[in-house]
């Protein structure tokens, strides 16, 4: 089943290659998704999950590779739903094949994050990983403008060079390994922990979080995140959001497995509460006073991985909160984002001046504009509520109270920086130049905005079991 995953959407990107049909694209799109979520359903068995091993083992798909790929599979459906609309809308204005690259990129984009998930060997993570960019950059150059441009220019050259990093990180890696054969399998180095040199082990877990905590966003390494994400589709932002960050991240939790199964779990643990708390104040100081939205977001984004950089550090309820974070933060971020979109083109400005009475002139977004935004700065009942509190309760629990109170005070003044604009959009009067258009709210650009939003308020008030227990094994499996 993990070659099927695989297979699907890499075939399909090439064959869309070769479509110049708008409504084969669409379709071609829209059932791959479907096909992608089902063949991920059917994952969470238990039975399932333990026949899903590959390639002799380089491929196999564990707790926390199964949080991440549901993830990342249910947010490319609803992103493929809006999708269909957004493709009638705006390929028209580009040459024929634009559509086709666009669709194909997409594809293509999620075939990598998918083998990011199921990597089990450390030097084909890193291959996906880089793949990944080299997939999503054709998609942030989509309006093919001057700003468009730089945002991917400045995403190729930034995480190029953190990959590079990480790359030498696995190269020393392997130095570690040597008297356990060299393997870069992760359940060959746990096994064999005892056995890997600790200095050699030390640069390289370094390496690695500076390496991929620059496809993260992590503060100060975030410099491509706020150009990428503002100027990208809405569609394109929502899975580099929700999707690719939650991704990048698990190249840092594999190394971090291993460093905890070779006595070394403290180690490093600082680096991330560092690195976390850096991102949250970073995000704060260009949160409070921005006059882009797609940008605000963006910025929201660079904290909440530093909420999860936090989560991780602590360790114990803290690795819990931050997993359980990711899954909120994706959902919350998927809304708001193709909720952007909506705004856009309604208004056809991304200044956060220009925008005025969202409830009046398109209700539904406007309705989820709001509530995305409560929901997504932890006010309960939401799921991000309790993922915060647990990371913050982690930080007392562990004796550090400093930590604990530094958190919370961030998210407060993050959350009072971005509800006056949101305030403001919602309110108001719409600009008369922009009711005289009469925008209109497309079904398919509200229902998958509707679902995640459905699914995000859930969280606040009932996990399900299934979660639960996904959640409790894959922080078990990181150290938690």
């Amino acid at each position: 089943m993990l070659n099927w995953l695989l297979l699907l959407p890499l075939v399909m990107g090439l064959l869309a290659f070769a479509v110049r049909v708008k409504p084969v694209l669409q379709g071609l799109l829209l059932c791959t998704a479907v096909a992608h979520a089902t063949l991920t359903m059917r994952l969470w068995g238990g039975e399932a999950r333990a026949a899903a091993v590959a390639w002799h083992g380089w491929l196999q798909l564990d707790p926390a590779g199964t949080l991440f790929l549901s993830i990342t599979s249910l947010l490319f459906l609803a992103a493929a739903v809006y999708g269909v609309s957004y493709l009638g809308k705006e390929c028209h204005r580009y040459p024929a094949g634009h559509q086709a690259v666009f669709v194909g990129c997409l594809l293509l984009f999620l075939a990598t994050m998918t083998l990011v998930c199921l990597a089990q060997h450390l030097g084909l993570l890193w291959v996906a990983i880089e793949a990944t960019t080299l997939a999503s950059a054709p998609l942030i150059y989509f309006h093919r403008s001057s700003r468009s441009l730089e945002a991917t220019w400045k995403y190729l050259v930034i995480c190029s060079v953190g990959i590079a990093l990480a790359l030498l990180g696995t190269f020393f890696l392997g130095i570690a390994a040597h008297r356990a054969g060299g393997t870069l399998i992760v359940s060959e180095l746990v096994g064999q922990a005892g056995l890997l040199l600790t200095p050699w082990l030390k640069v390289a877990f370094v390496l690695f979080v500076v390496g991929y905590g620059t496809k993260v966003g992590l503060a100060p390494l975030h410099t491509w995140l706020p150009d990428a994400h503002s100027e990208a589709p809405a569609m394109v932002s929502c899975l580099l959001s929700g999707a690719l960050l939650n991704n990048a991240f698990l190249g840092i939790l594999r190394m971090r497995q291993i460093c905890g199964a070779a006595g070394l779990g403290a180690f490093g643990h600082g680096t991330l509460i560092g690195l976390g708390l850096l991102s949250m104040a970073t995000a704060a100081i260009f949160i409070i006073g921005q006059t882009d939205y797609k940008r605000l977001l963006a910025y929201s984004s660079v904290e909440h991985m530093g909420v999860l950089a936090v989560g991780f550090g602590l360790g114990g309820w803290g690795t819990i909160g931050a997993l359980f974070h990711a899954v909120n933060h994706s959902l919350g971020k998927g809304l708001l984002f193709l909720t952007a979109g909506n705004i856009l083109e309604g208004y056809h400005t991304k200044a956060i001046a220009e925008v005025r009475g969202l409830r009046r002139l398109l209700p539904g977004t406007g309705l989820m504009w709001l509530f995305g935004f409560l929901a997504l700065t932890g006010a309960p009942p939401s799921g991000a509520f309790l993922s915060e509190l647990l990371v913050a309760a982690a930080a007392f629990q562990a004796g550090q109270p400093l930590i604990g109170v530094a958190f919370l005070a961030l998210l407060t003044v993050i959350f009072a920086g971005m509800a006056r604009p949101f305030l403001e959009m919602t309110g108001g009067e719409p600009p008369a130049v922009v009711a005289e258009r009469r925008p209109q709210e497309s079904l398919l650009r509200v229902l998958p905005i509707y679902l995640l939003w459905v699914g995000l308020f859930t969280l606040g008030w009932y996990v399900p079991p299934a979660l639960r227990d996904l959640l409790t094994r894959a922080a078990a499996l990181l150290g938690g």
